[in-house]
This record gives C-alpha cells, sequence and structure tokens, in this order.
C-alpha cells in the first residue's frame, strides 16, 4: 500500500484433515479473508507452499488454479452470487458447464443436490421468487454439485435471521456429517463455535488453535 508493505498474513502453519469442520474467525484486518482466498486458490501466497490433497497449489498457473478451484473447492459467499435471470436448478448446474458435463447429466447431478438441501420442489424458481435462506440453500447445493473436496463458506449466515442462520448452520452440519471437509471463515463466535475446530487470527497470524477433543494446541 504506497510505500508500506502489509503482511497479511505471515507464520501460519497449519493442516486441514479430510472432514474436519473448521472455522476462521477473526476481526476485520486479521487476515481471515487472505488465508481463505489462499485456501480457496484465489489468490496465492508471496512466500511459503500451500498443499491441497498431495498437490503443492500455491506455484501452479492461473489456468491450473482455476481447475483445483472448479474440481476441488465449493465456495458459499454471504451474498449468494446467484445468477439472476437463471433458475436454482440452472444456477446449480452452472459449475459442471466448466467441467464439460454433458446437459442431461448436469441437470440430473443439480436436481438432486437440490433435494438434498430441501428444495427439490423450488428448482425451477428464479432467485427473487424464493427467501434468504432458499437462495443461501442453492448455493449451498452449487457448491457441492460437483463432489469437491473442500466446502469454504465465506460468511455464509452474514445476510440472514437468526432463525434462518440456524437452518443453514444445521444443514451444513448435516453436509459435515455426510464426509465433507468444511472450512468456515466468519467474525461471528456463535457461527464458529458449531465447528470442530476454531482457528483464530489477529495480525496476520494464528493466536489459537482449539478443537473440541484436544484444546489448544
Amino acid at each position: 500500500m504506497g510505500d508500506q508493505t502489509v503482511h497479511a498474513l505471515q507464520g501460519i502453519d497449519l493442516g486441514i484433515e479430510g472432514n474436519e469442520m473448521v472455522a476462521f474467525i477473526g476481526a476485520s484486518g486479521s487476515g481471515k479473508s487472505t488465508m481463505m482466498n489462499i485456501v480457496g486458490c484465489l489468490d496465492q501466497p508471496s512466500s511459503g507452499q500451500y498443499w491441497l490433497n498431495g498437490r503443492e497449489v500455491a506455484a501452479m498457473s492461473g489456468d491450473d488454479l482455476a481447475r483445483v478451484r472448479n474440481q476441488e473447492i465449493g465456495f458459499i459467499f454471504q451474498s449468494f452470487h446467484l445468477l439472476p435471470r437463471a433458475s436454482a436448478l440452472d444456477n446449480v448446474a452452472q459449475p459442471l458447464i466448466y467441467r464439460g458435463t454433458p446437459l442431461r447429466e448436469r441437470l440430473a447431478q443439480a436436481e438432486r443436490a437440490l433435494k438434498r438441501v430441501g428444495l427439490g420442489e423450488r428448482m425451477h424458481h428464479r432467485p427473487n421468487e424464493l427467501s434468504g435462506g432458499q437462495r443461501q440453500r442453492v448455493a449451498i447445493a452449487r457448491a457441492l454439485v460437483g463432489n469437491p473436496s473442500i466446502l469454504l463458506a465465506d460468511e455464509p449466515t452474514g445476510n440472514l435471521d437468526s432463525t434462518t442462520s440456524r437452518e443453514i448452520m444445521d444443514l451444513i452440519r448435516e453436509v459435515h456429517e455426510g464426509g465433507q471437509t468444511v472450512i468456515i471463515v466468519t467474525h461471528e463466535p456463535e457461527i464458529a463455535e458449531q465447528c470442530q475446530r476454531v482457528v483464530r487470527l489477529r495480525d496476520g497470524k494464528v493466536v489459537s488453535d482449539m478443537t473440541a477433543a484436544r484444546g489448544a494446541t
């Protein structure tokens, strides 16, 4: 930033196992968004290494990173990022287009994903015909449709009321209990506390790493 160097993250050394449910929590400026972007292969670290399923992704090309994002990571965003003129079914099927999945197959997979999140009867509705909670369910179905290694959720309940937030977190926990690795980025302690493990960031560093089973590490 001008002549000032900002170390968004520094000295980070941690691993996440398959089928963990982990929260990254911290205040604005703590580094959690940068952490999410690196884990999600949206950004590359200026130094160090990031390994995903045995592959070092920190040094990959832009095209390789795009393939990893499409095949390995399912994204859930606070603001949903749904195509406004497309049906729920077409929104969920969208990531499969970039995999070259044939139309009939991708629609069948999208339908199964929507049924999995309880929206089987709303699949032909557009986003403006759905509630906030239903739109987030569509976003979760879209994230899951390609069977990614990681479900990465950025403030998944940030735009929802408390009742709907609980429903969405219940659904995310169900997904995790089904074998999915889940990483949640949040500033809300009540959301983080619902995860097996909470990694707290401050000033670009990990200041605590707590799990329900082991306590502080």
